[in-house]
């Protein structure tokens, strides 16, 4: 049988412990809420901006480019990506690119519009996603075929390139430089699609001095290691004969024999091949160093790092002569004297006539 207490013998819950007890689940239950709303108050803010209209939902749709500047602030990025339409509101994208703590690539990026603020950022946070123009300019490229190839890559009207080529000055060369020849660095390029030709070649120039101050080369000896180097970058072929190159150079200059060099006479006439004529080398144009003792008037081609190191820390030797005796695999022969050198011309020339029609391009 069931027993039921008299009621003189039930107990009865106090009212203030009963409130008690109320309260202290209400605090354990907005504890909870508060717990998870830290751990979750990004989703749910966004949430709130979407149900309140402050924020696209999903990638968005169409294209638009956008570009950051090197150094831009947060602020201005965000203000950017509303006035292109990419996302709908600045205090949402501007809250979350704190809360991110975003770092910022410069470039161009493409992007979409109505895209919600969190796809957008994570468009823009790796620099892979970049929009760029790559170019490789190897060594020993005269300017003109480093404009077209800049050209090609970023679809720019060569004559745009062409119009700095007698305008040093305007991107960060010494205006005392006959043109900008040899002041275009030769190495791989990645170029932002709103880049002009000016910027482009300023780049370039600016990477120059740059190779320049790693081997500590003095403003003074800029023009001249520059036009050496230019001149080694043409004539050698081997690592070790761009040391070898730059010596014999030096030897002569040293006692002011010209230096007698084909491609600095077929740089002055126009001219692409490795041998030249005697009209060329009669030709008193300032590149002629058949004419002319000592560095022609500027440099020759774009000379890379090994040919300004080269420019700068020749081999020992006592050579005044050398002579490639087989084009095809750039074997050189260096002599001292006359008659060996006549021995190795020798060679050339029968090399040359076992290969007709070769031009050296």
């Amino acid at each position: 049988m069931s027993h039921v207490a008299p009621p003189h013998e039930r107990r009865h819950v106090a009212p203030k412990y009963r409130r008690r007890r109320i309260w202290l689940t209400a605090a354990v239950l907005a504890l909870v809420l508060v717990v998870v709303g830290l751990l979750n108050r990004t989703a749910i803010r966004n949430y709130i901006d979407e149900l309140s209209g402050n924020d696209y939902s999903g990638s968005g749709h169409g294209n638009v480019t956008l570009v950051i500047h090197d150094g831009e602030s947060g602020e201005a990025v965000a203000q950017s990506m509303v006035d292109q339409g990419i996302v709908k509101t600045f205090n949402k994208v501007y809250r979350l690119i704190l809360a991110r703590k975003q770092t910022f690539y410069p470039g161009s990026f493409s992007m979409h519009q109505q895209m919600s603020a969190a796809s957008a950022l994570d468009l823009i946070a790796k620099p892979e996603t970049q929009i760029v123009n790559k170019v490789t300019i190897k060594e020993g490229l005269r300017v003109g075929q480093v404009f077209a190839q800049l050209s090609a890559a970023t679809k720019l009207p060569i004559a745009d390139f062409e119009a700095f080529l007698h305008k040093p000055a305007a991107i960060g060369v010494p205006s005392s430089e006959v043109s900008i020849e040899g002041w275009l660095f030769p190495a791989t390029y990645l170029f932002g699609p709103d880049l002009t030709a000016k910027q482009i070649l300023t780049k370039m120039a600016a990477r120059t001095v740059q190779e320049l101050d790693h081997y500590q080369v003095a403003v003074s000896d800029r023009h001249r290691v520059l036009t050496l180097a230019s001149i080694i970058q043409k004539e050698a072929r081997h690592a070790a004969d761009f040391y070898k190159v730059s010596r014999t150079f030096l030897n002569r200059i040293a006692i002011n024999m010209p230096l007698q060099s084909d491609a600095t006479v077929s740089y002055g006439s126009g001219g692409t091949t490795v041998t030249t004529t005697d009209a060329e080398r009669a030709d008193p144009n300032g590149y002629n160093t058949y004419v002319h003792t000592g560095l022609p008037i500027g440099p020759i081609s774009g000379p890379g790092s090994r040919a300004i190191d080269a420019a700068l820390h020749p081999a020992a030797g006592s050579w005044l002569y050398f002579c490639a005796i087989n084009l095809a695999t750039g074997e050189t022969v260096f002599s001292t004297t006359i008659a060996q050198h006549e021995v190795a011309v020798a060679k050339f020339r029968a090399w040359m006539a076992a290969n007709p029609g070769w031009n050296g391009n």
